[in-house]
Formats: structure tokens, C-alpha cells, sequence
């Protein structure tokens, strides 16, 4: 079969790349600008955009499959546009151009910041209302992106939607925001945590589910990807045991993390550095669902998130192989 991917450079794109071609299929692999891994396996390369519908209609011809991973992630707003443009308009992009030719099945990677994460005392499924235009930029982008999906269902589009929780594990290049958070914690770059923890989903498990979704995800219907909900003290204190390296376990209040936001985005600015943390990553790691409910993947599409240990086992010793560990 041959399968189309968007943002194929990415976390879980070049891992569902991998899968796909061990598995027989043809891939034609969708990049904005990092192709260095892609090159070192046999993908037809595609250089693009979401926004360019030029290279859509390359990508898309001759296709039976599309996968849309491609999204610009955002814990800063959206101070050019670009995470809105990205994440919404080239999803229509891409919606039109598969309506056009006739895509087979269409798998859109939507995102657990789609949903309303309140209340946060009650089970987060698929039923859960989508965030509304007040919420923070990349979260109303993946909404609209959703909602657009829905749209093009009735109009005779067959897709799917999954929406992974906070992506981890083995192979991660790039590597990816929460990649690099883990190898900063690693590596003693973060001088201290906050309370609060994450639902963590091993890219593995995701890429299993997605590629399960070509023939058992039901048309029109959202499947959540969740694993384990794990605190950042439980993170420091697993990654410490597997790397054999002593990780900082200070936490620091909210109220003190809030008073320090403006120093931060005052070195950001000056220094031209990623912000070590924003107001919306304080939120995110606060107001995270303990309660996020895989069970619709488990049943449908044989979802089954592996033990959180053996995900920071894999991906400790991957990061430890490449370098990324000092």
C-alpha cells in the first residue's frame, strides 16, 4: 500500500515511517525542513508545506492512506499566526486535497489539548467538549483542526482522529519538547521542578495505534491515546534509577514559578533561547487529566500502553547510544 505523512521528520512521524516500511508498504514522507533521518531510510521525500498546495497534491497522488502528523506545537502563543495557520488552515489544506482525489482512509493526529481539560475530578474520554476560542493558541489550533476534520467526514471523507496524551520514548532525533525536557533533566539543565505531573504515552504504543487505524478505526470517530499519569517527581526519580545519574528533585512552589515567569521570558528574549518554562507549560503540567480513559483504542483498535518504566528504560538507553547524555 502506499501511505502519504505529513510532518514525517517528526517524533512519531519517522517511528510510524520505520513501522510502515517493516511492515511492506511504500511511503511517501512529507518534510518542511529536517530531513536528515528520513534520508537514511527508503521514503520518497517530499519538501513542502501544509500551507503550499502544490506540494499537497505531490504528496497525495497515488496515495490510498494519509497520515496528518504535521503541526507547529506552541507553550508561547501564536505571536506570528503560524500555529493557527499551521494547525487549522493547512489542515484544510490537506482535507480539501483528499476529498479531491479521493483519499482511502485519512488519520488526523489530533492532540489531548484539543479537549477541555476541566473538570479535572472526572474520567477525560472522547466525549469530553473540544476547548473553545478562549483557550491558549496551539490548543484552539488542534480544536479547529478537529472540528474541520468532522466537516470533511460529511462530506464523504473517511477519517479517523487520535489524540495522544504527552508523546515519549525511543526514537526521538530531534528530539522533541518533551525529548529535550527529559535530556535537560538528565543532563542538569533544569535547576528545579514544580508539582504536577503528566499522562505519559510511549511513541511505540502511538505508532501501533495509528497504524491499527487504517482498518479497524471507525470512520468519523476520535480515539484517545493515553498512558500513565506520572508526576514530575516520579519522572525524576525513574529517569534516575535507569540512567544512574543524580537528577534534581527540588520542587518549587506555583505561586514562586509564577513570580519568576517575568525574568524568564525577560532571558528568553535577550539570550534568544527557548524559555526554560511558560505561564501555558505551568498550566499544562497543573491542570494535565489524571484521569484521561484509553479503554474506546484499548477495544477498537488493540491499544495497550506498555509499563511507564520500561518506556524511560528504551528511551535512556537510546539517548545514552546517540549522544544526547553528557
Amino acid at each position: 500500500m502506499k501511505i502519504a505523512i505529513t510532518g514525517a521528520s517528526g517524533h512519531v512521524g519517522i517511528n510510524l515511517c520505520n513501522t510502515l516500511l517493516q511492515a511492506g508498504h511504500q511511503v511517501k514522507a512529507l518534510y518542511h525542513r529536517n530531513d536528515q533521518e528520513l534520508k537514511k531510510i527508503p521514503v520518497q521525500l517530499i519538501k513542502g508545506d501544509v500551507l503550499d498546495k502544490t506540494s499537497i497534491r505531490l504528496l497525495l497522488e497515488d496515495v490510498e492512506v494519509v497520515y496528518h502528523l504535521a503541526a507547529k506545537i506552541s507553550i508561547v502563543g501564536d505571536k506570528d499566526g503560524m500555529v493557527h495557520r499551521t494547525n487549522s488552515e493547512g489542515t484544510g489544506n490537506l482535507l480539501d486535497i483528499a476529498l479531491e482525489k479521493g483519499i482511502r482512509r485519512f488519520i488526523h493526529f489530533s492532540s489531548i489539548h484539543a479537549f477541555q481539560q476541566h473538570p479535572l475530578n472526572e474520567r477525560l474520554d472522547e466525549s469530553r467538549p473540544l476547548v473553545q476560542d478562549k483557550g491558549f493558541a496551539y490548543d484552539c489550533s488542534k480544536a479547529s483542526g478537529e472540528r474541520a476534520v468532522r466537516e470533511a467526514v460529511s462530506k464523504g471523507l473517511d477519517a479517523v482522529i487520535l489524540s495522544p496524551t504527552a508523546i515519549i520514548g525511543p526514537a526521538d532525533p530531534e528530539p522533541s519538547l518533551t525529548g529535550k525536557a527529559i535530556v535537560d533533566l538528565i543532563n542538569h539543565k533544569i535547576p528545579s521542578l514544580v508539582p504536577g505531573g503528566y499522562d505519559w504515552v510511549d511513541v511505540r504504543d502511538v505508532v501501533d495505534a495509528a497504524v491499527a487505524a487504517i482498518d479497524k478505526g471507525r470512520c468519523g470517530e476520535k480515539y484517545l491515546l493515553s498512558g500513565h499519569w506520572h508526576s514530575l517527581t516520579d519522572l525524576a526519580s525513574i529517569l534516575e534509577k535507569e540512567s544512574g545519574r543524580k537528577i534534581v528533585k527540588t520542587v518549587l512552589p506555583f505561586w514562586l514559578a509564577r513570580v519568576g515567569l517575568p525574568f524568564i521570558s525577560l532571558y528568553s528574549a535577550l539570550s534568544k533561547k527557548e524559555p526554560l518554562y511558560t505561564k501555558e507549560s505551568l498550566v499544562i503540567i497543573s491542570e494535565g487529566s489524571r484521569l484521561t480513559d484509553h479503554s474506546k483504542a484499548q477495544k477498537e483498535l488493540g491499544f495497550q500502553p506498555r509499563p511507564f518504566t520500561e518506556t524511560i528504560r528504551d528511551m535512556v538507553a537510546w539517548l545514552k547510544h546517540n549522544h544526547f547524555i553528557q
